[in-house]
């Protein structure tokens, strides 16, 4: 049975900023998800939450030199790889690992296996890179325990809340929670936005699904390939937030899943993907041909293109 988490009281969910209920979240034993009346989304997310929490604290209690946490972090580091080449296996190719500035890499999301995967080839060839990771608020309050030495692997967990969660929550419409759940969910998104330009402008990686959700292919449509309806703005958001600093300088790698035949939209452990890297785009390229004025609000047609540059090392069926 899942111990009861402490819930935000009216005043704290009015008054407290993002930071500050992450803070709380990963420190003092509260959850969003229970004072937003989402109690059976916590829930249901306990048993993973233990089971990733236990996995992480094995990489660190079976390694060392504990005096030294730099050689400490090095070490958990190398089991983490050893122990996800066994368990989610896969292998990776066309990744850049040697460049000296920051690079966001958007990736198809059809199962939960890939981020094992993607986690394992990130420590494997870039492991001295910081990496954010935006996580659904449901897998991140299963997280939160462990952020400190889920941090030291290398990665820094932020939340977020995606449109399928939030419908879940179904709050009233008006009410105090909807409001405050609302510009909290908006704060989470700034506060990722401006953690991926801190990390990518000191050469750090960040890593998004375009889709903000599991979708078993990399167009949600058929529509949407044949340029018939629009595309979840998720990479000309970013893109925008980075470019209008005038000295980033960063490039965007699309990187293309493909899952195992068999596989289903959990973990597939034992199973092999493919990871392939497709054509960079780099800052340069982007500055010159999507944004057409000073300050835009949307690059047009740069969702498209990073898409089909994933859809480009797929198969077709994993197209739409």
């Amino acid at each position: 049975m899942s111990k009861k988490k402490k819930s935000f009281t009216k005043s704290e969910l009015k008054t407290l900023s993002a930071e500050e209920i992450i803070e709380k979240i990963k420190y003092d034993d509260y959850s969003l998800l229970a004072t937003l009346g989402a109690e059976n989304l916590r829930k249901e997310m306990v048993p993973v939450g233990k089971a990733c929490n236990a996995a992480v604290n094995y990489f660190f209690l079976t390694t060392g030199p504990k005096h030294n946490k730099e050689k400490h972090n090095q070490a958990a580091q190398k089991k983490l790889v050893k122990t996800l080449s066994r368990l989610a296996p896969g292998s990776y190719s066309n990744i850049p690992k040697d460049s000296t500035h920051g690079l966001v890499v958007g990736f198809n999301h059809p199962s939960l296996g890939e981020i094992g995967r993607i986690m394992s080839m990130k420590v494997d060839l870039m492991p001295e890179k910081l990496t954010i990771f935006p996580v659904n608020l449901p897998w991140y309050e299963a997280l939160a325990p462990n952020y400190d030495r889920i941090a030291r692997l290398g990665f820094i967990i932020t939340p977020t809340i995606t449109p399928a969660t939030w419908k879940k929550m179904d709050l009233k419409e008006g009410s105090l929670l909807e409001q405050e759940g609302k510009r909290i969910k908006r704060e989470f998104r700034d506060l990722y936005t401006k953690s991926s330009h801190d990390i990518v402008k000191n050469g750090g990686v960040v890593f998004v699904a375009p889709s903000a959700t599991r979708q078993a292919t990399v167009f949600k449509t058929e529509e949407e390939y044949n340029k018939e309806s629009d595309i979840i703005p998720t990479m000309s958001m970013l893109a925008v937030k980075l470019f209008s600093d005038p000295e980033m300088n960063c490039d965007f790698l699309p990187l293309a899943i493909e899952p195992p035949k068999d596989y289903k939209r959990g973990l597939n452990f034992y199973k092999r993907y493919r990871l392939r890297g497709g054509d960079v785009m780099t800052a340069k390229y982007i500055r010159k041909k999507y944004f057409k004025s000073e300050n835009p609000e949307r690059l047009v047609g740069f969702d498209y293109d990073f898409l089909e540059r994933i859809a480009d090392k797929l198969p077709k069926k994993y197209w739409y």
